[in-house]
């Protein structure tokens, strides 16, 4: 029975297919029998041991290998970073250079615009005292020609003047015009209402008193044409509005009115008839009213001499 064992035993330590045996195992193992069972038990750690080694391996290239791509990768994408910056740098350097060299040129527009506008000024400075010695001369020119118009006017209608003569058979004075028994006098100045009349009275007559359609043609035909030539005439509704009087006291009869007149638009109390350019107008409608200070040239009349 124990030789059956032993046998049994080593069996199981040499195993049929081991190369080596001899006495030296044998004895190993049967003076140490644990110490192999122990070996039999590290094996298979060992064999994980080195698995999980070569997996950390495996594992440390993949992660090396990833690494360097995304170096190269990111390396790739500082570089197209880099060149878009520097793109961007280039193309800010062109604008900047643009921009210089339009604010240059709006200064310089802006330079000679000033330097324009100060001649311009100049020469606005130097029109406007031209303009006010023109005026200057217009206003002196202006005294003398109605000093000049006065001593023509008295010239006009003082007996022998030497201006126009008159035939001899006339019964009016020189430069008085002779219609049906009475003289009539166109002057080239002007004064108001009031003082016409006065005028008419120091030569013996009256601002016109018109009664007839040829009267009123005869002294219309004698009026020279213009843009709005217009003269005083006798006829006046100052004492009553719209009651119309000669200046002998006389009311006024029909007359000869332009269409809408009288209107008395700004307080227009005295009478005046008006020639001008316009051809299709007509002597029995010339009457307008008019304020009476208004300075015009006027018509007088007197009696012819017998």
């Amino acid at each position: 029975m124990s030789a059956n064992r032993e046998e049994i035993h080593n069996n199981l330590i040499d195993g049929p297919d081991d190369d080596y045996s001899g006495p030296e195992l044998r004895y190993s193992v049967l003076q140490n029998p644990g110490k192999h069972r122990k070996r039999f038990c590290q094996e298979p750690f060992k064999v994980a041991t080195a698995c999980l080694t070569a997996f950390c391996l495996i594992l440390l290239l993949i992660l090396v290998v990833t690494g360097l791509h995304a170096g190269k990768t990111s390396s790739s994408g500082q570089d197209s970073s880099s060149s878009a910056a520097a793109a961007h740098q280039q193309t800010g350097s062109i604008n900047v250079k643009a921009l210089t060299a339009e604010l240059q040129t709006a200064k310089k527009e802006k330079s000679e615009l000033e330097e324009k506008k100060s001649e311009l000024e100049k020469e606005k400075s130097e029109l406007e005292k031209k303009k006010s010695e023109l005026e200057k001369e217009k206003s002196e020119l202006q005294k003398e020609l109605l000093q000049l118009k006065d001593k023509i006017t008295k010239l006009e209608a003082t007996p022998g003047s030497r201006i126009t003569p008159a035939p001899t058979t006339s019964p009016c004075p020189q430069n008085w015009k002779h219609f049906n028994g009475s003289c009539y006098f166109i002057s080239v100045t002007t004064r108001s209402w009031t003082d016409s009349q006065t005028y008419c009275k120091r030569y013996g007559g009256h601002l016109a008193i018109i009664l007839t359609a040829e009267e009123q043609t005869f002294i219309w035909d004698l009026l020279p044409r213009g843009y709005w030539n217009a003269y005083w005439f006798g006829i006046s509704d100052e004492k009553v509005e719209d009651d119309w009087h000669w200046v002998d006291g006389t009311k006024l009869v029909g007359g000869f009115w332009e269409d809408g007149e009288p209107n008395n638009h700004i307080n227009e109390d005295c009478g005046y008839m008006i020639k001008t350019d316009v051809l299709t107008r007509v002597a029995i409608r010339s009457w307008y009213d008019a304020p009476c200070y208004m300075s015009l040239p006027w018509i007088c009349e007197k009696p012819a001499s017998s």
